[in-house]
């Protein structure tokens, strides 16, 4: 009922979004007298700002066509390497003829960044894939937005997640390197070491884990303590609704990505009311720069995702109440996974010092969990002053994360011996 009143109000509100967009033209329209005074510029920003907040945000672009490497433009070809109905594996392959201007060699390790599948789409890692592309031969999970799987297709749930992660593995090819970036962390690391118990030729050569909970009962955060304060049941009865037409996943049961969205803005209220008021004076200054900074962020915020209710609700029961990767306790089809059994993957975790959704020990956790792999092949970094996304994204990634993260990679492309990828020609 909740998912139909939802599609209900944003269809209700579609001739006051045309009044604006309306009235947003006529105030800001060059051959309007009255477009440059401040009653013009009032009226135009009050417009565009209604606009925005009615608005429905589709999936973004990747916008990596061209991507800077060292100063120099570096031509990628976004291509479809694997598909399942619930996710697409994109490589984003680089054009040898630029990277041999930009001083780069055309073989690169191959990393496979497993985005989070927690509300928002893939792009949400625009930042990282392009910083990883620096260096790497870069493969994306892109995952596919579960109203928009037909009922026929069945089920998605936890256990298929940690399978997806092993047939893209597997697909990209011997030894390439993962990178979990928050929620994938406790399936990757279960696929990996699948893999490693059946001494897989396509096991991964590194994990790298970035703000997961692979231990949620370590400094736990809001987000960790509503998990476990609430009975299983609540999260079935209050956090799960109907797929309405006329999506093609009409009637399938779901976590709305739109109740993940306001659950999380409700969290920091006070910060996006500021960004809106913000976004209002920057609007009737005419300050683009201001205007543009704000709408690159929250185009990709407000565009979200929905999760097919078996996997949210299983992700909620293993992870944040059973912990049972934590344990020790988790088995997928029927075989213990044996973390063990990890013994020549190398391991890193990268945790965010303010980080307030997963807190600083629940990823570092992994080096307990896994006692066999060489200390030589395992790095441990709590970076200082970065919340959750800095983890993975913005200034400090880029300068004081991602060169430690390149290093560790290339020691263990250089421990594993399995040559890089190859670009795409120009």
């Amino acid at each position: 009922m909740l998912y139909a009143l939802h599609e209900l109000a944003y269809h209700s509100a579609s001739p006051f979004r045309i009044g604006a967009q309306w009235a947003r033209d006529f105030w800001s329209h060059p051959f309007n007298p009255a477009a440059e005074t401040a009653i013009g510029r009032t009226a135009y920003a009050s417009a565009e700002l209604f606009e925005s907040l009615t608005r429905r945000y589709g999936k973004p672009a990747w916008r990596l066509e061209t991507i800077d490497v060292g100063g120099k433009p570096v031509r990628t070809t976004e291509q479809l390497i694997w598909a399942s109905p619930w996710c697409r594996l994109i490589r984003f392959a680089r054009h040898i003829g630029d990277l041999k201007r930009a001083g780069k060699p055309a073989h690169a390790p191959a990393v496979l960044i497993v985005a989070p599948l927690s509300g928002h789409y893939a792009t949400l890692l625009r930042g990282t894939v392009e910083t990883f592309l620096q260096d790497h031969d870069v493969y994306v999970t892109d995952w596919v937005n579960a109203r928009q799987v037909p009922m026929l297709e069945g089920r998605f749930d936890f256990f298929d997640y940690i399978d997806h992660v092993r047939m893209m593995l597997s697909e990209i090819g011997p030894r390439a390197h993962v990178v979990g970036v928050c929620q994938p962390g406790p399936p990757v690391l279960a696929a990996s070491a699948l893999m490693a118990m059946d001494q897989d030729p396509n096991r991964p050569a590194s994990m790298t884990f970035m703000g997961s909970p692979i231990d949620a009962r370590l400094s736990p955060t809001v987000t960790n303590q509503l998990a476990e304060e609430k009975p299983f049941t609540w999260f079935r009865s209050n956090m799960i609704h109907t797929v309405p037409l006329p999506y093609p996943g009409f009637g399938r049961r779901v976590y709305p990505g739109f109740v993940q969205l306001y659950s999380f803005m409700s969290m920091n209220e006070e910060r996006h009311v500021d960004a809106h008021r913000r976004y209002f004076d920057s609007l009737v200054k005419g300050d683009g720069d201001g205007v543009e900074k704000h709408e690159s962020f929250y185009d990709e915020y407000l565009s979200v995702l929905d999760l097919t209710e078996e996997f949210y609700l299983q992700t909620i029961d293993i992870v944040f109440q059973q912990h049972l990767l934590a344990r020790g306790l988790l088995s997928h089809r029927g075989r213990h996974v044996d973390l063990s059994a990890v013994t020549d993957i190398g391991l890193m975790t990268v945790e965010g010092e303010e980080d307030d959704i997963s807190g600083v020990g629940q990823t570092q956790a992994a080096h307990k969990l896994c006692p066999n792999i060489p200390d030589a092949r395992r790095v441990l970094h709590v970076q200082p002053e970065v919340g959750h996304y800095g983890v993975f994204n913005g200034r400090r990634f880029k300068d004081q994360i991602y060169p430690k993260i390149t290093a560790f990679i290339a020691e263990n492309e250089r421990l594993s011996a399995v040559p890089g990828r190859t670009a795409t020609a120009a």
